[in-house]
């Protein structure tokens, strides 16, 4: 029986996944399945793009952008501001499908439609701070100043595991600085995609501005198409390191930009001196929350040997009072892994660590119930196994001891990923040491606190395989605009630069 809330949402068992702003064209790719993985039961089908679908989406975010341009950013700020409050209206409704389709427990979920909002509220005020500046001429009654202008219209790629709160980060942002945008969402989350984009294009219409917001559901094709089409300047992708790879290859051959925002394999320290019970209850939220689907989630928590037995066994005290269950019931805390291939791979990656001579503390059974529910896992590792520099998306915590504060560091830092980070300490000159150039390698540091649950106002992305990109908050506003150095001369002479002198 399908869930009242589609008929809210305006979804239906058979929907097309492919608008061309509220314009639904006929799909004509493969029809794909949503399933709920709390059961494994179908929710509903979308149909996906063909070639010659993306060809008429890309043509109508070409003409949307040429119309959108040209409008004050303050007013395109109005519009965002409107689909703020037409996610708020929907929070709880588009909470729910979350939780249906990619499995997250009810306040995450609607969480991360929060997020969105959050989005829209930050992208209004910014849509009055793109700032260009006035720089200091060497010549005389001459102004050299610098200005921004909207990019193009935008690719926009993302992952299941936050399935509509990283487009949000994108298209809110791209939208006050101009630009029309393209949605490629996860083939596993089509109807929260499709949901979305429906909101966001009645509000882009009443704005008299269609095609603002795109959506083009489809597998690895479309997205080739996507990748290669010199129509869109900029190509914003979240997923694995592998997928940013050919991304970056496919875009940079034809000198466009990319945002990459790819894998994290994130290790939290904790010395002697942290204050261990805040530093247990941020370690289980890191490691178990979104079961341990997050690109911030700790995968390698690195302990002093002089605490490791201590940590460990509250550690594993709190693992077994972790609710894993319906993720719409409220008193859970873990629901399940998105599809049969995770569990798949969390049981391979716990083979292996036992096979390179790990010790499974606690936890990593499947659990027999329908859907994909899985145990998170404990393993007492050493920082040298091969598994241990992987990132396997699934609740599992490996624990390392360290002697020496630059070992740890080192341990943190020996993965091809740079993502997040943290240390847990009372003393300064270990906080300053971890945050200094020596320090951690990663887009993200943090003190006293996980590595997941990242707030909007601070540019989001690592560095090394995790791609460089920036998404969200600070100057992460730049990559959807293109900066233009501009010179005027005020007076009748024609000075030149560097003193050259060329009389005719």
């Amino acid at each position: 029986m399908i869930d009242p809330v589609f008929a809210t949402l305006g979804l239906e068992t058979e929907n097309s996944g492919v608008l061309a702003g509220s314009q639904a064209i006929q799909a004509t790719g493969p029809r794909l399945a949503s399933r709920n993985p709390a059961t494994g039961e179908v929710l509903a089908y979308a149909q996906a793009a063909s070639p010659g679908d993306y060809e008429q989406v890309a043509e109508v975010a070409v003409k949307a952008f040429a119309r959108w341009r040209s409008r004050p950013a303050p007013v395109r700020g109005a519009l965002i501001r409107d689909l703020g409050d037409a996610l708020r209206l929907q929070k709880q409704n588009l909470g729910r499908l979350v939780t249906l389709e990619a499995g997250k427990i009810r306040t995450e979920a609607e969480g991360e439609v929060q997020e969105m909002i959050d989005m829209c509220d930050y992208a209004v005020g910014l849509s009055r701070c793109l700032h260009g500046l006035t720089i200091a001429s060497e010549r005389p009654v001459h102004r050299l100043m610098e200005q921004w202008h909207p990019l193009g219209p935008v690719g926009i790629i993302t992952a299941f595991n936050f399935p509509v709160a990283v487009w949000a980060w994108n298209a809110t942002l791209a939208a006050v600085c101009g630009d029309s945008t393209i949605w490629k969402p996860s083939p596993i989350t089509p109807l929260t995609a499709i949901a979305v984009t429906k909101i966001a294009s009645q509000v882009a219409e009443a704005h008299e501005c269609p095609g603002l917001f795109s959506l083009c559901l489809g597998e690895t094709e479309i997205g080739e198409r996507m990748v290669a089409d010199p129509r869109l300047p900029l190509i914003s992708a979240t997923g694995s390191c592998r997928m940013g790879r050919r991304v970056a290859e496919v875009v940079g051959a034809r000198l466009g930009r990319t945002l990459l925002e790819l894998g994290g394999n994130n290790a939290v320290i904790v010395t002697p001196s942290a204050n261990l019970d805040l530093a247990l209850r941020a370690v289980v939220f890191a490691a178990v929350g979104t079961a341990g689907q997050r690109c911030t989630t700790l995968r390698r928590l690195i302990v002093h040997e002089s605490i490791i037995d201590d940590l460990l066994a509250r550690l594993g005290h709190a693992y077994k009072s972790v609710r894993i269950g319906d993720p719409a019931d409220d008193s859970t805390l873990m629901g399940p892994l998105i599809n049969e291939q995770a569990v798949a791979s969390m049981m391979q990656a716990l083979e292996q660590a036992a096979e390179q001579g790990g010790t499974i503390v606690t936890g990593g059974k499947r659990i027999d119930r329908p859907g994909w529910f899985v145990e998170p896992a404990i393993v007492r590792a050493t920082g040298d196994m091969p598994i241990v520099a992987e990132e396997t998306f699934a609740p599992i915590l490996y624990v390392i001891p360290y002697r020496t504060l630059d070992e740890a560091i080192a341990i943190q830092n020996g993965v091809e990923q740079g993502l997040s980070s943290a240390i847990f300490t009372d003393r300064v000159t270990e906080a300053e040491r971890f945050l200094s150039a020596e320090g951690s390698d990663c887009g993200i540091a943090n003190v006293n606190l996980g590595t997941s649950g990242a707030e909007i106002g601070g540019a989001f992305g690592g560095e090394k395989a995790t791609g460089g990109g920036r998404e969200a908050g600070s100057d992460a506003w730049k990559a959807y605009m293109r900066r233009q150095t501009c010179t005027i001369n005020g007076g009748s002479a024609l000075p030149l630069a560097q003193g050259i002198r060329f009389e005719l």
